[in-house]
């Protein structure tokens, strides 16, 4: 069992070292969902087979101890200097590889429950959804209010509720679907979205903006034109910026393309049945929905809605919508 154990941690540990040096494209989830099966069998055989067996390894040194001890006796020879409890400690005690399988098994199957089934931790990467969301803001995702899934597979298997304008959502990028992204939902399916002369519009409705004070960004070092826009019943901030043009440019050839209409002015799109239209905050520095198309029920991950930490910035800690 210690060979076939070091093999399957060398498997484990060669996986995780590879994705991390970028030689392969790597998958949490299918990485977490192994582990915990691994480990879940190695507590079971620990459990059942091997704990046992240790015990009565013990009990069987007890027993011949005493017997020991009483053959002692009958010779006259009342001091023995076996150390029965270190003896006996050391019997019971698991051996390495089974410390660092069943061992850690409580650990991994709590951390795949949360995970899969509750709520799942993100780092922004980018200043896509400036100024709700900042670089280095950790955030965490619902994982059931949307409908519990299967991980790894990402089936459903609970209802939920369906995305509504106005959500911040983590999903699977479509054209990667090994990527998490996060945008702000502004069409749901059937809606009608245009994005025109950096306005957007719902189902030929514009949607309510009005002007803030403008925003300073500290990594760029520029201001730029904030707005506070009502999609929905939410209340948002984003950004423009005045030196950016409102046409679409490097437009991929997405699924749905053809219910997308672009112009100098910008984009309207025909959201599909079972299809999201997803744009950032920062409008103008937000690569979305306007390049490369609709995301599908099937990729949805979860609802953001907390940040827990910003390291360079404790301040950010909170809710936002």
């Amino acid at each position: 069992m210690q060979t076939i154990t070091a093999a399957i941690l060398a498997a484990f540990g060669l996986y995780a070292g590879s994705w991390y040096f970028g030689k392969i494209e790597g998958n949490f989830a299918l990485l977490l969902l192994l582990a915990t099966v691994v480990t879940g069998v190695y507590w079971l055989a620990e459990r059942f087979h091997f704990l046992p067996q240790r015990q009565k390894a013990a009990e069987n040194l007890e027993a011949q101890t005493q017997q020991r001890k009483a053959e002692l006796q009958k010779l006259g020879i009342a001091h023995d200097e076996f150390d029965l409890p270190a003896a006996k400690s050391k019997i019971l005690a698991q051996p390495w590889w089974l410390d660092w399988t069943a061992g850690l098994f409580p650990v991994i199957i709590a951390v795949f429950v949360l995970r899969s089934f509750l709520f799942e931790p993100f780092k922004i990467p980018s200043g896509s959804m400036i100024p709700t969301l900042l670089v280095g803001d950790l955030i965490l995702v619902n994982k059931f209010t949307y409908g519990l899934r299967v991980p790894v597979l990402n089936t459903k298997i609970t209802q939920g509720n369906a995305p509504q304008r106005g959500d911040v959502m983590v999903f699977r990028y479509p054209p990667q679907p090994s990527l998490d992204y996060i945008k702000r939902v502004v069409g749901i399916p059937g809606d009608t979205v245009a994005y025109i002369n950096k306005r957007l519009t719902i189902n030929g409705k514009a949607v309510p903006t009005q002007q803030m004070p403008e925003y300073f960004d500290e990594d760029a070092m520029r201001y730029f034109k904030q707005y506070e826009e009502t999609v929905g019943d939410r209340k948002h901030r984003l950004l423009n910026d005045d030196n950016h043009p409102a046409f679409v440019a490097g437009i991929a050839n997405f699924p749905g393309r053809d219910a997308c209409s672009y112009t100098i002015e910008g984009v309207t799109c025909k959201v599909p049945p079972g299809h999201y239209f997803m744009m950032g905050d920062n409008r103008d520095n937000s690569l979305d929905s306007r390049y490369w198309g609709f995301v599908p029920e099937a990729n949805i991950v979860g609802k953001a809605f907390f940040v827990w930490m910003n390291f360079g910035n404790p301040k950010r800690i909170g809710s936002f919508h």
